[in-house]
């Protein structure tokens, strides 16, 4: 197996910088990522936007449009599916706009990403993307999908004015996408991502899982389709948010186990560019420009720069992926709320966000809801 190549600076003998290039295997740890921690807030906790008693400023906002889905990963849900919300529970698409624009209005968001279940199942998605892209100041606007007809609607999302696309592929071996998701619908997942692409809604991105046993060969040929089609791969370690709970820390393959694989067939370098907070350490391929990311929710945490709050299908506020705790403000917000209540609501439970998740520690709890009712 061929090791990546890993940059460090040195001395030359001239007197310059030279480039010494040491292996990345297995065993070995990944280099210290890049990170910039957040600036001091200009105002204090409970005011302005959203700060939490840690000095992180949340201006990303994950907005899932729904819990239902038309595949059934086999690390987020069981075949059979779940017990889909009520829909008089969801909040309704103007709904929906109104917090957003609460949001990038009063609380400092400035990134919008609208996620699921899976958001082309919302009838009134673009719409609720034309009104996003409409906001003063206006904010960065994304959608996560798994791109089952994408190909139909990718040209409408883009004239709503949609930034950018995340698509989950987790193979393109037809079998085994039938036995991750219980569906036979690869096809469909690549036409979508071409949709994406010709409509202009780039950098596509692709993200990836890999599972012990299952899925861990396609690490390669999904980077080597992505280089060939100009899509960005990410690969996220799968995170204990399964809708049965079957997730163990000993079957989950690593970001060390991931690199291992790609350095077989690719030299790896670290990209220097700062990440900020960005959740994906990033690395150039054979040298760059194209790059590769791993995120490693688990076992090397981005807590200390986390920039995200979410809103539920239901309008309950998380402020971690992982919090075991919500704050309603779709009862506030039907019962008469003001916008400014509201955004009070939004600061009060940003303030009880926690330093990390907590996934090392004994105590660890999973969140009772599984990520198809939370939001990627």
């Amino acid at each position: 197996m061929r090791a990546a190549p890993v940059g460090v600076p040195g001395d030359g003998t001239d007197g310059t910088t030279a480039t010494t290039f040491v292996h990345v295997t297995q065993s070995s740890p990944l280099p210290d990522p890049v990170v910039r921690r957040p600036a001091p807030p200009a105002t204090a906790p409970g005011s302005g936007g959203l700060v939490d008693r840690h000095g992180r400023v949340a201006t990303d906002l994950r907005v899932s449009l729904t819990d239902r889905c038309n595949l059934r990963c086999t690390y987020c849900m069981p075949p059979e599916g779940l017990q889909w919300l009520p829909k008089v529970e969801q909040l309704t698409d103007d709904e929906v706009v109104r917090l957003v624009r609460i949001g990038v209005e009063q609380l400092g968001i400035h990134e919008v990403r609208f996620t699921g279940g899976e958001p082309l199942l919302r009838p009134g998605l673009v719409g609720i993307v034309e009104a996003a892209t409409a906001l003063s100041p206006r904010p960065e606007v994304s959608l996560t999908t798994n791109a089952i007809g994408l190909a139909r609607v990718a040209p409408a999302l883009a004239a709503a004015g949609l930034d950018r696309i995340n698509v989950s592929l987790d193979t393109l071996d037809r079998e085994r996408f039938k036995a991750l998701t219980h569906r036979d619908r690869l096809d469909d997942v690549l036409a979508g991502l071409r949709a994406a692409h010709d409509a202009g809604l780039t950098p596509v991105k692709v993200n990836a899982v890999l599972l012990r046993g299952m899925n861990e060969a396609d690490a390669v040929p999904l980077l080597d389709f992505c280089l060939e089609h100009g899509y960005q791969l990410r690969f996220i370690e799968q995170m204990p948010l399964d809708a049965h709970h079957a997730w163990t820390r000993g079957e989950m393959v690593t970001a060390e186990d991931i690199l291992a694989r790609l350095s077989a067939a690719h030299d790896l370098t670290p990209d220097t560019e700062e990440r900020g907070s960005a959740p994906a350490e990033r690395w150039l391929v054979d040298g760059g420009p194209a790059t590769v990311g791993v995120i490693a929710s688990v076992t090397r945490s981005f807590c200390g720069t986390c920039d995200r709050t979410r809103l539920t299908a239901d309008g309950q506020i998380r402020n971690c992926l992982f919090a075991r705790e919500e704050s309603d403000l779709r009862t506030a917000m039907r019962e008469g709320a003001t916008d400014a209540e509201l955004a009070d609501r939004w600061r009060i439970a940003t303030l009880a966000k926690l330093p990390g998740h907590g996934i090392d520690d004994p105590s660890f709890l999973q969140p009772s809801r599984p990520m198809s009712a939370i939001g990627g």
